[in-house]
C-alpha cells in the first residue's frame, strides 16, 4: 500500500465563514505541489462544494458541529477527504473503507446544495462518498504532468 508523503488535517466549525479558510489552505498546498492555476481553481470549487454541503446539511442550526478536511499529499496526486461527522478519522483507513463509488441517498443530499456531487465528479479525477455517521466525500486530483509522458519529473522532486 502506498504511503502518504505528508498528511494535513483541519477541523473547523461548520459555518460558512470557514469554507474560505479551507480554500486558502488548499490553494497553498496545491500550489506547492505544482498544480496549474486552473487545476487549483477546479479543486477549490470541488472542495468548497463538499464543505458547503457539510455546513448546510450536517447539523441542526443550533447544534454547531465541525467539518474535518484531510489532505493526503503524494508525489503524483492530492487526496482530499471532507467529513461532517465532527470526529477525526484515520485517513488511510477511512479511504480504504470507502470502497467503490455507488449511487446512494448521499447523491440526493449533495445535490440539494446546487450541482453538488455532479460538479465535484466533473472537476475531480476520482470521487467516492460514504454515508455513515455523517457524510464523507473523498476526492482525488492527479498532477496533470504525472498522467502524461512528458513534463513534470521536477514536480515530484519539488514536493519532497
Amino acid at each position: 500500500m502506498e504511503q502518504v508523503m505528508d498528511y494535513i488535517e483541519m477541523k473547523v466549525p461548520a459555518k460558512p465563514d470557514y469554507v474560505g479558510v479551507i480554500r486558502l489552505t488548499l490553494s497553498g498546498i496545491a500550489s506547492r505541489m505544482g498544480y496549474t492555476y486552473e487545476e487549483i481553481e477546479d479543486i477549490k470549487i470541488a472542495v468548497s462544494e463538499a464543505c458547503t454541503n457539510a455546513v448546510q446539511h450536517a447539523y441542526p442550526t443550533d447544534e454547531g458541529g465541525e467539518v474535518i478536511v484531510g489532505f493526503g499529499i503524494y508525489p503524483d496526486k492530492l487526496e482530499l477527504m471532507v467529513a461532517d461527522s465532527g470526529k477525526s478519522f484515520s485517513f488511510l483507513q477511512t479511504r480504504d473503507e470507502l470502497g467503490p463509488y455507488s449511487d446512494s441517498s448521499t447523491v440526493e443530499q449533495l445535490s440539494e446544495g446546487g450541482l453538488g456531487l455532479y460538479l465535484i465528479e466533473t472537476l475531480m479525477d476520482e470521487v467516492r462518498v460514504l454515508n455513515h455517521s455523517g457524510v464523507t466525500v473523498f476526492m482525488v486530483k492527479y498532477l496533470s504532468g504525472e498522467r502524461e509522458t512528458h513534463g513534470t519529473t521536477s514536480t515530484a522532486q519539488e514536493a519532497n
